[in-house]
């Protein structure tokens, strides 16, 4: 049996979701034509209250194109150290945008809002002009951290008092949801802006949802044809994205389950050490000297189990959608075998 818990994005469309693809009814995306995805971005802006939506390869596109949507050249960027935006996207705002960052700091990838106000730039000429705030949720890196509405609204007052826009990395916003019970329509109230992944825990192949206003989605759209993003009979791919928002939301919690049961045997191996806190499908955990990373990937290869390391002592876990209750009982059996 082999196990990936690489990452939530190994995941493999279901029988039942490459069926919905085969018969999906598609056109020109480019000169918006294609049903399928013209039902998916109103289905997403729906959701969340929005007013329009735009249907994009990648998170990473969906980010950089708001961020481009936002600010100009010489503008700045507000966001924690361990944002996906910063840390994990090639430095592509300053490559697409050409704007700076003011990097913060805070336990599991989260900010607050007295953060932003002291990030905030005098208006000098030798300072980049403040202009947007970006906050991920669940935040990666944080260790899968869940922000709540009550933490995200005293940022987004911040951000109107203060004529910033706010955007949210949303790549993997639903597994937040299932946690807090959330309505994704508070959310469409507190950001200009929203990206959501469908490849990941929601089980799709590809894409990702941008969601605004009407006048920046219409700016959005010209900005995904600049950098390549537009796409003609995507239809069969947003068709995936509909199935996976209609069918594999709720199903996250178990994934959330099963990174709790893996963490509390964790806890017991001896050298293992510093379990971060597990509240969605993510967990990171260090292994303790002499033994590396790498050397604790390589008993787990040895297993049958994949993993990744994200530094020299650190392992991350991600369940998904493709990791079963069986996959769960070996994984826990290797593990306890370590001891």
């Amino acid at each position: 049996m082999e196990i990936n818990l690489v990452s939530d994005t190994v995941t493999k469309p279901t029988p039942e979701m490459l069926e919905v693809m085969f018969k999906a009814e598609v056109g020109d995306d480019v000169f918006q034509g294609d049903p399928t995805i013209n039902k998916l971005e109103e289905m997403a802006a729906n959701m969340f209250g929005m007013e329009a939506a735009l249907f994009c390869p990648s998170g990473t596109m969906t980010n950089q194109i708001a961020i481009n949507c936002h600010t100009q050249p010489l503008d700045e960027i507000i966001c924690h150290k361990l944002s996906h935006v910063y840390s994990s996207e090639g430095g592509s705002f300053a490559f697409h945008s050409g704007v700076s960052v003011t990097l913060l700091d805070g336990p599991q990838g989260k900010i607050t809002a007295d953060q932003v106000v002291e990030s905030i730039k005098p208006e000098y000429d030798w300072t980049a002009r403040s202009t947007l705030v970006v906050v991920e949720n669940t935040c990666n890196i944080g260790g899968g951290a869940v922000y709540t509405k009550e933490e995200l609204q005293p940022i987004a007052d911040a951000c109107k008092k203060n004529n910033l826009k706010f955007h949210l990395d949303g790549a993997r916003l639903f597994n937040a949801l299932v946690e807090t019970r959330d309505k994704p329509k508070d959310y469409g109230e507190l950001f200009d802006s929203i990206s959501i992944c469908l490849s990941k825990g929601l089980g799709a192949p590809v894409g990702s949802l941008l969601l605004g206003n009407q006048a920046f989605i219409k700016k959005a759209r010209r900005i995904r044809k600049i950098m390549g993003g537009g796409m003609r009979q995507a239809g069969y791919l947003a068709a995936a994205g509909i199935y996976a928002l209609e069918n594999n939301v709720d199903r996250l919690k178990l994934d959330h389950h099963r990174a709790r049961v893996i963490a509390q045997v964790l806890e017991d191996l001896p050298f293992v050490e510093n379990i971060r806190p597990v509240e969605s499908n993510i967990m990171f955990f260090d292994v303790k000297k002499p033994m590396t990373a790498f050397d604790f990937l390589d008993k787990l290869k040895e297993n049958g189990i994949a993993a990744a390391n994200f530094g020299p002592q650190t392992i991350r876990f991600v369940t998904h959608l493709d990791f079963t209750e069986e996959m769960l009982d070996e994984t826990v059996r290797i593990l306890k075998g370590f001891n």
